[in-house]
């Protein structure tokens, strides 16, 4: 009973899980994670943990993006145009 508890709070809690505060953040965080795993001195179990990371990463990056995306088509009736610096 202890064990299933302990498993059940470590999945609430878990720092894999954890999202970056912002978009450059985590792109910062998935670029140190990419040095560390092509260096190739990575135990599985922690190529394994930085992979699952990653995921994470990318997924929040890719969210990001697509929320950035549809504000900018609200902004432009709907229209996604190509920003153009004044």
């Amino acid at each position: 009973m202890q064990q299933e508890s302990a498993l059940s709070g470590q999945s609430e809690a878990d720092p894999q899980d954890a999202l970056p505060a912002s978009y450059e953040a985590a792109i910062s965080e998935l670029d140190q994670l990419v040095v560390r795993m092509e260096s190739g001195g990575l135990p599985l179990d922690e190529l394994l943990s930085g992979y699952q990371r990653g995921a994470v990463l990318l997924q929040f990056c890719q969210e990001r993006l697509r929320t950035i995306e549809d504000q900018i088509k609200v902004l432009d009736d709907g229209v996604l145009k190509t920003w153009k610096p004044q």
